[in-house]
């Protein structure tokens, strides 16, 4: 019996959080004996979607702002008509070649409402098909809110009228959909929750620091790197402090910030041990993005959080706010951080217990890849 076919959709505007969960159950649909097709649509990241996984990749396409509100290619010019239409008739190649019988749509049609001038022509493609693959939204537990009025009433009909699934990738006990999106009920029936989706524990730390800080994917996060910078000079000299700036970073803002670090600081783009890099430091200082918790929740190091709030960004806060209320994390603003506040919440930090770790559910990749299944029959 041939193996089913998985045509995976994700697109990663920003950060590097969509592609990494995706990359992550992508994966885990290999292991359980699938077919994975993943269709990425932003710039390269070297590591994902990872081993034994087919990968198309379209002409990417960034955010041209914060706000998330506009599309620009990879030299950051806006995306025309022109390089829209070939991006969307891409996409529909691949799909009519892979002849799924799954596809997975990460974050639409609860996000990336930007990228409709592609996914509207592939949920047509998808109904048209004989046979008619199943179709599942991919979410994160926490969506974006202050949405404009109609946007959720549009969300609900594409998800009745199209998709048989809506997989949430969250732990119910800690968040679920209907915190932060509203009129979860009208699709109650169709969501499947799947528990975090987190890498696998780490192994121990061969190289340990005290205090781990951290940007994401570094297109974000230059004024946390150098408020923990500037923090790391006000404090004892003998903590140890490593700063990832992530690959993002412009050239010559990681060049000025190496040029002002301490003795007892340690710069660099990118750790592929990061996960264990934080089971053996003290205090991590980062964002509240998905990934970067998930790897957190599997360690007992103390967190300091400081969400991305930029554009009016709303999901980091949720879940910060949530750690908060578990007693697993402090939170510091985005606006206004200096070195003398991020010092005085290490001091905080380094004074409290070590952390335990959160018994949430964290087996979301294997569980999606069984949800699936199931589904398929």
């Amino acid at each position: 019996m041939n193996a089913p076919r998985v045509f995976f959709y994700v697109q990663h505007l920003l950060g590097i959080g969509h592609i990494a969960r995706a990359s992550r159950i992508a994966s885990a649909l290999v292991s359980d004996g699938f077919d994975v097709t993943v269709v990425t649509g932003g710039l390269p990241v070297p590591g994902f979607p990872g081993d034994g996984i087919r990968t198309v990749a379209l002409p990417p396409v960034v955010a041209s702002n914060a706000g998330f509100s506009g599309l620009a290619d990879s030299n950051g010019v806006a995306a025309d008509e022109a390089f829209l239409s070939k991006r969307r008739d891409l996409l529909l190649e691949a799909f009519h070649d892979t002849a799924p019988d799954v596809v997975i749509i990460e974050a639409f049609p609860f996000g990336r409402r930007q990228m409709r001038f592609e996914l509207l022509p592939l949920l047509d493609a998808i109904e048209e098909a004989h046979p008619r693959p199943k179709l599942f939204s991919s979410v994160r537990d926490i969506l974006q809110q202050n949405r404009k009025p109609g946007r959720d009433e549009e969300t609900v009909a594409l998800v009745r009228n199209h998709f048989d699934g809506v997989l949430v990738h969250g732990d119910p006990s800690f968040v679920r959909l209907e915190d932060t999106f509203p009129l979860t009920a009208e699709i109650a029936s169709k969501l499947l929750y799947t528990g975090l989706v987190a890498a696998p524990r780490a192994a121990d730390p061969e190289e340990t620091f005290d205090i781990v800080a951290s940007a994401g994917g570094g297109a974000v996060g230059l004024d946390l790197l150098r408020a923990a910078n500037g923090a790391a000079a006000m404090l004892p000299a003998n903590l140890r402090w490593l700063l990832i700036s992530g690959p993002n970073l412009p050239e010559a803002d990681f060049a000025s910030l190496s040029k002002a670090t301490p003795l007892n600081v340690t710069l660099t783009r990118f750790r592929k041990d990061f996960p264990s890099l934080l089971r053996g430091a003290r205090v991590s200082i980062s964002q509240a993005g998905y990934n970067t918790v998930g790897d957190l929740l599997q360690t007992d190091c103390r967190m300091i959080l400081i969400p991305f709030v930029a554009g009016g960004e709303t999901e980091q806060t949720v879940r910060a706010e949530q750690l908060r209320a578990l007693g697993l994390a402090d939170i510091l603003p985005e606006a206004g951080l200096t070195p003398e506040i991020v010092a005085n919440a290490v001091t905080t930090a380094l004074a409290k217990p070590r952390a335990a770790s959160a018994l949430l559910d964290l087996g979301g990749a294997g569980k999606t890849a069984s949800i699936i299944r199931s589904m398929i029959g």
